[in-house]
C-alpha cells in the first residue's frame, strides 16, 4: 500500500495531536510491512505523517519539490525534516531551483503519480494558493485515487 499525504502546514499543538492520533489510527488499518509513505516532509501534516510510517515500521519516500525548498520551510521543523530525510528508504529531487506554487504542485502530481491512495489532512476549503492541499485533492479524484480526509473533531488552522 503506498499512501501519499497533502495537509496544512502551520497547525497548533492542540491540532497537531489531534492529526496526529488520526493518522495514526487510520495506517494502523495498513500491514506495516507493505506500508509505503510519500511525503513532502513539509511542517505540519507531512512531516506528522511520516513520522508515523516510521514509528509504525513502514518505509517512506520523500519528495523533495526544489532544490531551495528546505529553505523554505520554517526554520524550528529542519530538525525532524532532516531526520525524516535521513530515514528516506528512497527520495525524489524534482528540478525546481525555488519552492514555489507551481514546484509544491508538481510535487503533489508526482507523488499521486506514485500513490494507492491520497491522506488529506484538510479542513476542506479551498487552497490559500495554487498547489495546496484543495488543489491535490481535486486532482487525486480527477485521477479516481481514493482520498482520505483527515480532519478530527476540534481540529482548527491558524
Amino acid at each position: 500500500m503506498r499512501i501519499a499525504i497533502s495537509g496544512h502546514r502551520g497547525l497548533p499543538a492542540d491540532t497537531v495531536r489531534l492529526v496526529d492520533d488520526a493518522i495514526r489510527a487510520a495506517l494502523a488499518e495498513c500491514d506495516a510491512g507493505r506500508l509505503t509513505g510519500i511525503s513532502c516532509l513539509a511542517d505540519g501534516a507531512d512531516q506528522i505523517f511520516a513520522r508515523a510510517v516510521v514509528d509504525l515500521g513502514g518505509a517512506l519516500e520523500v519528495v523533495v519539490p526544489a532544490r531551495r525548498y528546505r529553505d523554505g520551510l520554517p526554520a524550528e521543523s529542519h530538525p525532524e525534516y532532516d531526520a525524516l530525510l535521513r530515514r528516506a528508504v528512497r527520495v525524489h529531487r524534482l528540478d525546481f531551483v525555488e519552492s514555489t506554487s507551481e514546484s509544491h504542485m508538481e510535487a503533489g502530481r508526482f507523488m499521486l503519480d506514485k500513490a494507492d491512495e491520497l491522506y488529506a489532512v484538510w479542513d476542506g476549503k479551498p487552497a490559500r494558493g495554487y498547489g495546496g492541499t484543495a488543489d491535490v485533492v481535486a486532482e487525486a479524484r480527477a485521477r479516481g485515487l481514493p482520498v482520505r480526509v483527515i480532519w478530527p473533531e476540534g481540529a482548527r488552522r491558524d
